[in-house]
């Protein structure tokens, strides 16, 4: 990343209210969700979601953070729904996929949102890079409540998992899979994988199930 870029966030981080005020005054800036997003980062992601989606007969996605739909752009999903907390992004993507009938967006306020699991299902839930963004701990813990609780059959998780902070004032890295096994015991952790590009990223994948007897309906 040059050194530009960085000031560039780390001014937009300095003056935003709170993470979602953040990402909003990125896109709208003209900035992108990132290189998570794109090249070999974003290849390697769609590798293993299209894999998943496939090998698991997944109809339904609902992703937490959909961002520009730039990641978007390579999956192969039968419907999808994605949300985010930046209108301009939402913006974004309903241009981007304007036409595409499988494909919906929607504006999303974790601090507005209530109960959303109870009207809301999809196969598998996803949140890609993402949770180490959420830098204030309420937006943190309601965002894993409404992404755990949509989740039907699988949630997937692509991100860092260690408490810390970081050079980018815009990120605060968690040990999210310590409070999703405290706060959501139906759901199992069956698979890891590590990235393929760790020079890249600090992200993993981690796999979710619901536990059958717990259901999701």
């Amino acid at each position: 990343m040059s050194l530009g870029r960085r000031l560039r966030m780390a001014t937009l981080a300095l003056v935003a209210k709170g993470s979602g005020d953040y990402w909003e005054r990125r896109y709208r800036s003209g900035l992108t969700s990132g290189a998570g997003s794109y090249g070999s980062l974003a290849d390697f992601k769609a590798e293993v979601l299209n894999g998943f989606v496939r090998a698991h007969g997944v109809r339904t996605v609902l992703e937490f953070g959909c961002g520009d739909g730039h990641q978007l752009g390579l999956a192969a999903y039968p419907r999808y729904l994605g949300l985010d907390v930046s209108r301009s992004a939402i913006d974004l993507c309903r241009r981007r996929f304007d036409g595409d009938s499988t494909k919906s967006f929607l504006w999303y306020d974790p601090e507005r949102t209530i109960n959303l699991g109870n009207v809301v299902k999809a196969d598998l839930t996803l949140s890609l890079d993402v949770i180490y963004h959420l830098t204030e701990d309420q937006v943190y813990l309601k965002y894993l409540e409404d992404l755990f609780r949509t989740a039907s059959r699988f949630t997937i998780v692509y991100s860092s998992d260690y408490d810390g902070g970081d050079p980018l004032p815009h990120v605060r890295h968690r040990n999210f899979t310590a409070d999703v096994t405290h706060r959501f015991p139906e759901f199992q952790l069956i698979q890891r994988i590590e990235n393929r590009h760790p020079k890249e990223s600090c992200s993993s994948f981690f796999f979710y199930e619901r536990l059958a007897s717990q259901g999701g309906q």
